[in-house]
This record gives structure tokens, C-alpha cells and sequence, in this order.
């Protein structure tokens, strides 16, 4: 057990949420200083037509305006996949310190999987990164979700 599972069991909830417009089910959620939920979202690019609706990045969006800052310094992101290059660079751009993720994406996971835009030094921001949390969970709701599409 982690300190993230909490966390991660909000992100997880935020996840099944997205099945409802037959969204790939990732949610995220992102944490303050305080360890207090700021912002939670779930893929949204079914139901509003938005190709950057990813869960990651509508949650950074809300926690940036809930802070009125987009300086996301201190703040956690817990997401159930691992992200994408799209997501890692909002991570990066957004400052966040940490990335918690679930399930690892071998496809397209840019936190340590394809790629690691999180941790590439040639970068001016390289948060911390905590995979395969609650790995389980968010690897069978994915596993399910794609069982199904064929």
C-alpha cells in the first residue's frame, strides 16, 4: 500500500466514468501541496469531439484555473495509464512535481515505456515519477474496455 492509493482509487472511479461515452477509461486526479484534491477529470474526447481531452490534461486544466496559476509546482498528478508524449508535455510545461501513474502503456507511454519525456534531461523540468501504482486495477479496466472494441 502507497500513499497514492487513495489517490489512485479516485482516479480509478474518474475512469469508469469515462466508459459512459465510450472513452478509453483513464482518469486522473491531481493533488496539492496539502495532499488535497485540486482536480479530477477522465478521458473526454468521445463525448466532447477533443482530441487533447485526455484525462491528464483536462485535469491539469482545472487545477491550474481552481489555483489560479498554471504553475502546477508541488502538486501530484495520479493518472491511471502512464502518458503520452501530448500529456507528458503539458506535465512538463505545468511544472507538477510528481507523476504517480497505474498501468504502464508499452505503445505510447512516455514516462519510462516508448519514451521519457518526464525524465529527459534536456528538459527544464523533470518531475519525479512513481509507476505501477494500483498497476492492476487500471491494467484490467483497460484490458476489459479493449476486450470489448473488437
Amino acid at each position: 500500500m502507497t500513499r497514492y492509493d487513495d489517490a489512485m482509487q479516485l482516479a480509478l472511479h474518474e475512469a469508469e466514468r469515462a466508459l459512459q461515452h465510450g472513452d478509453v477509461p483513464v482518469g486522473a486526479v491531481i493533488l496539492g501541496v496539502d495532499g488535497a484534491v485540486l482536480a479530477q477529470a477522465h478521458n473526454d474526447r468521445e463525448g466532447s469531439g477533443d482530441p487533447t481531452a485526455h484525462a491528464e490534461v483536462l485535469a491539469i486544466r482545472r487545477a491550474a484555473a481552481s489555483r489560479g496559476v498554471w504553475r502546477l509546482e508541488g502538486c501530484t498528478l495520479v493518472v491511471t495509464l502512464e502518458p503520452c508524449t501530448m500529456c507528458a508535455g503539458a506535465i512538463v510545461l505545468s511544472r507538477l512535481e510528481r507523476v504517480v501513474y497505474g498501468a504502464l502503456d508499452p505503445k505510447a507511454g512516455a514516462a519510462g515505456s516508448l519514451w521519457d519525456v518526464l525524465r529527459d534531461r534536456r528538459l527544464n523540468h523533470r518531475p519525479e515519477v512513481l509507476p505501477g501504482v494500483l498497476a492492476e486495477p487500471s491494467s484490467a479496466l483497460l484490458t476489459a474496455f479493449f476486450e470489448g472494441q473488437r
